[in-house]
């Protein structure tokens, strides 16, 4: 996926939907998580919420998914997205500063992720310095 400079990731508990794009064209891959029955058998298995620890391997595939863009946008519907920005930002620093926006998403089309991410990033590139 690499030429573009722009990546936008979907992502939820079940796959992250990555996409690196420009103006007229975008490459999308597909990031399933990990298999999670939803029943753990062990307390330790959980967060003291209730909820399964995050699978640092997952968000690592993902983080690594966008390596190479230089603005990135992070959507989705439920906490995922914030784990990735904090695995991102303990795992890999540099990356963390070209994260341009998090924000909430339901369940929208590819379609509709690229042109969000091409407008908010658009407005982020306006405000960069010129190169």
């Amino acid at each position: 996926m690499q030429g573009h400079y722009h990546a936008v990731v979907w992502i939820d508990h079940k796959q992250a939907r990555v996409f690196h794009f420009d103006a007229d064209a975008f490459d999308t891959a597909l990031i399933p998580a990990p298999h999670q029955s939803g029943h753990k058998h062990h307390v330790a298995d959980y967060d003291g919420t209730g909820h399964a620890p995050e699978d640092q391997k997952y968000l690592e595939s993902v983080a690594k998914s966008v390596m190479d863009a230089g603005a990135i946008l992070i959507v989705g519907p439920a906490n995922e997205k914030g784990e990735l920005v904090k695995h991102i930002k303990h795992a890999h620093p540099a990356l963390a500063g070209k994260i341009e926006g998090v924000e909430a998403s339901d369940h929208p089309s590819d379609g509709e992720i690229v042109a969000h991410a091409r407008k908010v990033l658009k407005s982020a590139d306006r405000m960069r310095p010129p190169a």
